[in-house]
């Protein structure tokens, strides 16, 4: 009987089938010595606080920065309902309109003034949200006056989501 040489029988399949496999393995051990004789790069411990809010962070500061400009100027209303728009979600945005209505005062500050002077320090992060400390100044000189707001802000979209004492 007379075979084919080009003819795919189980054996040539089989010997096709081993002859890649081994190549394949060869190719890989190749490659192993080469990667692991490659210099490392000195390894630092890895911080359990990161500044994976740090965005967020700035977001709140950028924020309060500009709205306490926007309040403090001459005609600033139209500048300051922008930014509420841009920086605050639309559900904060609800809720300050309604502790508006009820307190007479500006829901953002927490106050019927302008402060003098505004200081954002960023806190913890967790489920989606990372919170800040706004520190307001109202008076200077020696022994100036502080009130602090707690406020939170959605990881995802950066935006302020909740604001409070």
């Amino acid at each position: 009987m007379l075979r084919d040489r080009n003819a795919q029988g189980p054996r040539s399949r089989r010997l096709t089938g081993r002859t890649l496999l081994a190549s394949a393995l060869l190719t890989s051990v190749a490659a192993v010595p080469a990667v692991a004789a490659a210099p490392q790069a000195p390894r630092t411990p890895v911080p359990v606080r990161s500044d994976i809010a740090s965005p967020a962070y700035q977001q709140v500061a950028h924020f309060y920065g500009a709205y306490i400009d926007a309040v403090a100027a001459e005609d600033g209303g139209r500048l300051a309902t922008a930014l509420r728009t841009f920086y605050l979600t639309p559900h904060l945005r609800s809720e300050l309109k309604t502790w508006e209505q009820r307190n007479h005062a500006d829901g953002v500050l927490r106050a019927q003034n302008t402060p003098l002077a505004f200081r954002v320090t960023p806190g913890d992060s967790a489920a989606g949200h990372t919170w800040s400390t706004v520190r307001l100044t109202w008076s200077g000189g020696k022994h100036p006056t502080y009130s602090y707001l707690t406020v939170r802000s959605d990881l995802r979209t950066g935006k302020i989501s909740g604001i409070g004492r």
